[in-house]
């Protein structure tokens, strides 16, 4: 059964030894596509030793995740066990006090340092939109993307609990995040606030900037779309992930029409996936771009970063090697942590001051 936009859904180790002599060595169609068969392969060395004690145990936990035919209620109490258990782990490393805050009737959490916000931070936003497939992830999903974010850079982030499928249906998301949006430039001017989100929050925060333009609304001063972004879920790693992840090669790789959220949506749409227009990518702020080698979204976020630099945006792409989907949601890993100070310098560096 495919997962939808979650690296935690991933089943299995992988088997970590090469590829043997006497196996056949794979052969090559005229169309590119490659057939081999018993094909190990090796874990990164090039990842952190942390990295590689945490991947098969990540992958374990993944594989108890209920099947996307279980009833929304199943999956969403099972990732808020696990996001819950996070925010804990992340707390006592990044502390941070938060209350809850409905902004033009949209449910937030306010995330602010607990050493208080840093004064070239007091006229300056982040708005977080949390990942989990447009089904999941509210709330303790948002946390988890949050705190460390708040607490490092010293900045105030307002995570969204935007509308999701099954429920809804898009564009109810974008409505929620322009919605909290127009309240936040009645504070804060839109060079000083930031967007970011990983997987469909990611995607999400490219329709959120497509929403603003579309509406003739200012850009935020800067994005990031990380493990998610401007174009749909196709190319080699649609293909490559699930293996190097301990699954299966897909004969027909998720996207996200697949998912509840984007019934009736159209794939030509560019308030969809922006990539599709580079007019309107021109008008894009300066992005970052945050991937890892096993994240079956990597392709599509390469390709969103080609697009917006074609389109002429300021672009930061980083892979990191031997990550997988959302890896940063895990915070002991030297991988998540040098993740989380990458987007705190990068915010830092294009949000305006006042």
């Amino acid at each position: 059964m495919r997962r939808p936009l979650m690296g935690l859904a991933l089943a299995a180790a992988v088997v970590c030894s090469p590829l043997r002599a006497q196996e056949a060595a794979p052969t090559v169609n005229a169309d590119g596509g490659i057939h081999a068969a018993n094909v190990t392969l090796p874990y990164s060395p090039a990842a952190s030793p942390e990295a590689r004690a945490f991947f098969p145990k990540m992958l374990a936990a993944g594989s108890k995740a209920p099947p996307i035919t279980a009833p929304i209620e199943q999956s969403r109490a099972f990732y808020d066990r696990m996001n819950s258990d996070r925010a804990h782990r992340m707390m006592a490393i990044y502390p941070v006090k938060t209350h809850r805050e409905t902004i033009a009737g949209v449910a937030t959490d306010v995330v602010e340092p607990a050493q208080g916000i840093a004064p070239e931070n007091k006229d300056r936003v982040l708005i977080n939109l949390h990942g989990g497939a447009f089904l999941w992830g509210a709330h303790s999903g948002g946390l988890v993307e949050s705190i460390p974010i708040a607490s490092l850079g010293r900045i105030k982030v307002i995570s969204v609990d935007y509308r999701q499928g099954p429920e809804h249906v898009f564009p109810a998301a974008s409505e929620d995040v322009e919605a909290v949006y127009r309240a936040l430039l009645k504070q804060y001017p839109p060079a000083a606030i930031g967007i970011y989100g990983c997987s469909a929050g990611g995607v999400l925060t490219g329709e959120a900037v497509a929403r603003l333009i579309d509406r003739k609304l200012p850009v935020p001063g800067a994005i990031g779309t990380f493990c998610g972004s401007l174009v749909d879920m196709d190319g080699d790693s649609a293909y490559v992930a699930p293996l190097l992840n301990g699954g299966p090669v897909p004969a027909h790789p998720l996207t996200l029409g697949d998912l509840p959220y984007f019934k009736g949506a159209s794939a030509t749409d560019p308030l969809v996936f922006p990539g599709l227009s580079p007019a309107l990518l021109a008008q894009f702020p300066p992005t970052l771009l945050i991937t890892g080698t096993r994240d079956m979204a990597m392709s599509s976020v390469i390709r969103s970063q080609t697009l917006l630099s074609q389109a002429g945006v300021a672009t930061e792409l980083h892979v990191w090697e031997g990550m997988w989907h959302s890896f940063f949601s895990d915070p002991e890993m030297p991988e998540s942590k040098a993740a989380y100070a990458t987007i705190v310098r990068f915010f830092d560096q294009h949000l305006a001051r006042k």
